[in-house]
């Protein structure tokens, strides 16, 4: 099995990381909070003291939370120190110009580097049932499906440029949002004329829309119950804002997005930021 390094031991890290192990492979971790790296080291992890240590240990698979977090841990100076035949996975859901930098910051310091962010939960990644968006050399790809594998049903290939991968997560997450937003109209509308959002829910997943968003996501706002979330209102509003850099960058305007921003700024600002997403829901619905 592949030995590899985690630099980042968030909920999706660590999910990571603990697949990772219980597939066999070695796995050496990294965190800004040493605390966190406890836990793993505890299930057979090897514990590193710098980034650079990660690098001298195998394929290093990031996961931070946003732009700014990746662009300190893997600065030209961490780079300039990672060795002729460092790898680096950026997993991280970040926006496009991050992607470009970094793809930039990697080649001038001649570190190989893939962007591989991931569809799915810290629970899915744990079963390893995430899907991976690979974008960047295909033989380097290749050369970890070992590890992509352990940790997920399919890697799809979408491009080969790194900061293309970025692109098509901020799009999917785009997707959902708008079925979210569609699902909390839709539910609020039928309520409003006495239909029990759990007919409907049955009736839409069961016809028109079947699959997971429509899924859990139309369960959990018809039950309206949004603890534990899955994934956090936050985190949805940072999603939209990347949309918005990403349109903005190819001269689009995205009609929608407006609409979208305020229904979660709102949700927000109610005290919903960290409840699922799908309790933009209680925004439409106004009680």
């Amino acid at each position: 099995m592949t030995h590899v390094s985690i630099a980042g031991l968030g909920n999706m890290g660590r999910g990571m990381a603990r697949r990772l192990l219980t597939e066999g492979h070695g796995v050496t971790v990294w965190n800004r909070s040493p605390e966190a790296v406890d836990e793993l080291v505890a299930l057979g992890a090897e514990r590193a003291g710098t980034v650079a240590e990660l690098f001298a240990a195998g394929p290093v698979l990031s996961v931070l939370s946003d732009d700014t977090a990746v662009a300190e841990v893997f600065d030209e100076s961490v780079l300039a120190q990672a060795g002729p035949d460092a790898v680096h996975v950026g997993m991280s859901t970040i926006s496009v110009d991050a992607g470009r930098a970094l793809a930039e910051r990697h080649m001038v310091a001649g570190v190989r580097y893939l962007a591989v962010p991931v569809l799915g939960r810290p629970s899915v990644a744990e079963a390893g049932q995430l899907n991976l968006l690979a974008a960047g050399d295909s033989a380097l790809i290749e050369s970890l499906r070992p590890v992509f594998s352990s940790l997920g049903r399919r890697t799809w290939q979408v491009g080969d440029r790194p900061w293309q991968a970025n692109v098509v997560k901020i799009t999917t997450n785009l997707l959902i949002i708008h079925a979210l937003e569609a699902m909390a109209e839709g539910f609020t509308l039928a309520e409003r004329h006495g239909v029990d959002a759990h007919d409907l829910h049955e009736l839409i997943v069961g016809t028109v829309f079947p699959g997971a968003v429509y899924e859990g996501y139309g369960r959990a706002m018809a039950d309206r119950v949004y603890l534990p979330a899955g994934f956090r209102t936050a985190l949805g509003s940072k999603d939209l804002s990347l949309a918005g850099a990403a349109a903005a960058s190819a001269g689009l305007e995205l009609p929608t997005l407006s609409a979208l921003r305020e229904t979660f700024e709102t949700a927000v600002g109610r005290g919903m930021a960290d409840h699922d997403w799908a309790s933009i829901a209680e925004v439409l619905r106004g009680d």
